[in-house]
């Protein structure tokens, strides 16, 4: 029978309860940061871009952030907030002072919503504003004030402290910060905002030549020309390319991150096909002058429209008042500065000649594998044969369209287990038939001459880029024993190798799944070390019933539906700390070379050391 609907139900929520009812309005996802867009980094994300704004504007050449198990403390040196309004200016909403363009030109920030969502989804809030001899500190809890403290002299500098605790009734029990992700956001800031130093628990980062240095530290291989950097007012471009497959950008809007690009993005990409097809007088196709591509683009604008709260992707903007759209502005900028560049430079030019031919030939010489691959899983029926799909996959038009998730494990009996306890709505299942080939060395074609790769990228459905991408989550789920993690170092090389941008984008995951299972009469627990085991064995009293799980297919469906669902543990494959990732490949799954044979023999550790461990 449905509900009456009559005045009573209506109801008018404050600000902050319709922060914490509705958190992802104005965070994205929550998340337990276990991704670099989840929540917890948001939060710290909205206060850095108030000191960063601070920098921008003359004031402060410093911030320091500091990580103390699931706190953070962000102190800048600016101007700091007048005292008299800083509880406004954290807690209510549509409170700020960049409405007024005289005082904050081309911020990021412009809604007074960021920080009072940082509070209101923080267990402990405290910020602390310092000027001239003067300090006012107020905390508050779960967004509620909780001690308002009295004026006080100082004798500290300038600027504002936050220190926060996201709430664990919001991002679950589990939730921490990776540093690394920590670490990522900080150079960003640093390479967009020169001049200025961040410091992350006494870490350093700085940069001095700006986009060139991000890009210096992100290139998965030796660019085949060195880096083309462009700047003007209030743009900023360099790129270059590589042998990788595949295109790789990093995008940013007044010192935002646009990890979902937008109309800057799209502007640059369409900009250098046009100036490229123009210098060299020749119709190339724009998928050969964009493969393999390693670019940055930053812009500052006023007023941007984001596409949503997180500011993620552009959705449009002017450069000033009265000034062109961002598309022209972007477009002239690079036809203008790449033009006269390429003139100046004909080395360079004659490589990226080089680079879009061998791409074109490339292309071509793909055009009739791929042909052939698909008529002959047309006539052997194999198209779908080792998938079992789920119902919704990402960009269908549903609430649940990001949970998408393809598991890829090893032989049927995995799958078997797999597929009965399933979620049939979100969770999908591939599975391998032994060890996949080692494509290091190997050229894409190797994709269409062999049939499991072929299936699987068929399944993936990026044969022509991530914009078609049918999963959020890709998850090697292979046993914890040696075969499975060979398996595991044999998918991430295909990956890295020919679609990087899955891993740059956070696509790709490792299945945690227990070693032992420690239970009574009373309890089960499921323990994914020798410590968890340890522990355990204590917890549970007199011996205990202690099983070693070999592999997944031991596992019955009953128990792995406790390992995929709410609780399930996904470690995400990142690049965070992986400066080339050629030579990696080429070090561990090249030729049997001495180097390895000795570092292998090196690093040898037998169980028994494992266990102390």
């Amino acid at each position: 029978m449905a509900s009456n609907y009559t005045e009573a139900s209506i109801k008018t929520l404050s600000s902050l309860e319709h922060i914490r009812l509705r958190p992802g309005m104005y965070i994205g996802r929550l998340g337990s940061g276990a991704h670099a867009e989840d929540g917890i980094y948001v939060l710290l994300k909205e206060t850095i871009d108030n000191s960063i704004d601070e920098f921008t504007m003359g004031y402060g050449r410093k911030i320091e952030v500091e990580l103390t198990e699931r706190t953070l403390r962000v102190r800048d040196y600016g101007r700091g907030i007048p005292l008299g309004k800083l509880i406004d200016c954290v807690s209510i909403i549509n409170t700020g002072a960049k409405y007024d363009s005289e005082t904050f030109q081309k911020s990021v920030g412009l809604n007074g919503v960021g920080q009072k969502a940082v509070n209101a989804l923080s267990l402990t809030y405290r910020a602390q504003a310092f000027r001239d001899g003067q300090t006012k500190l107020v905390e508050f809890e779960q967004g509620r004030l909780r001690k308002d403290h009295k004026l006080a002299k100082t004798e500290e500098r300038n600027g504002t402290l936050v220190e926060f605790t996201p709430d664990e009734s919001l991002f679950g029990r589990d939730f921490r910060f990776r540093p690394e992700f920590i670490e990522d956001m900080l150079w960003n800031y640093a390479f967009l905002n020169r001049g200025l130093t961040l410091t992350f628990n006494g870490k350093a980062f700085k940069s001095e030549h700006g986009l060139r240095d991000l890009l210096q530290k992100n290139l998965s291989g030796e660019p085949l020309y060195p880096i083309i950097h462009l700047e003007g007012d209030d743009i900023e471009v360099a790129f270059t390319h590589g042998a990788h497959y595949g295109e790789e950008y990093f995008s940013f809007v007044n010192g935002q991150h646009t990890t979902m690009g937008g109309t800057h993005l799209n502007a640059f990409r369409e900009a250098l096909v046009e100036t490229v097809r123009n210098f060299f007088k020749k119709d190339y196709d724009a998928a050969d002058i964009r493969q393999s591509i390693d670019a940055a683009v930053a812009v500052r604008v006023m007023e941007p429209v984001f596409e949503s709260q997180t500011k993620t992707k552009l959705g449009s903007a002017n450069v000033g008042p009265s000034g062109p759209s961002i598309r022209e502005f972007v477009g002239k900028f690079i036809q203008q500065s790449l033009d006269v560049y390429l003139h100046k430079n004909k080395e360079t030019a004659e490589a990226l000649r080089t680079k879009v031919e061998e791409s074109e030939r490339e292309r071509k010489e793909l055009a009739g594998i791929r042909n052939l691959a698909r008529e002959r899983a047309k006539k052997a029926s194999l198209h779908n044969r080792k998938l079992r799909d789920c119902r919704l996959h990402l960009g269908d038009r549903h609430e649940r369209a990001e949970e998408s998730t393809l598991f890829i494990v090893e032989g049927d009996s995995a799958a078997g287990s797999l597929t009965a306890t399933r979620d049939v709505q979100t969770q999908a299942v591939f599975a391998l038939k032994g060890k996949p080939l080692n494509t290091y060395g190997l050229s894409k074609k190797v994709i269409y001459e062999n049939e499991e790769f072929h299936l699987l990228q068929s399944a993936l459905n990026v044969e022509e880029g991530l914009d078609g991408l049918r999963y959020n989550r890709i998850v090697i789920a292979t046993d914890a024993d040696v075969d499975g993690m060979h398996i595991r170092l044999l998918l991430i090389s295909f990956f890295l190798q020919f679609f990087p941008d899955l891993i740059r984008n956070g696509h790709l995951f490792i299945l945690e799944t227990p070693l032992f299972r420690v239970r009574n009469k009373k309890e089960t627990v499921y323990c994914y070390s020798e410590a968890e085991k340890q522990a355990a064995l204590q917890r549970l009293g007199a011996n205990p019933e202690t099983t070693r799980f070999k592999g997944l297919g031991e596992i019955s469906a009953g128990e792995f539906k406790g390992f995929i669902g709410d609780s399930i543990r996904l470690e995400p494959v990142n690049l965070s700390h992986l400066h080339n990732s050629d030579e990696l490949l080429a070090f561990f799954m090249g030729k049997n070379t001495p180097e390895r044979q000795d570092f292998i023999i090196g690093n040898l550790r037998v169980e028994k050391d494992l266990v102390e461990v």
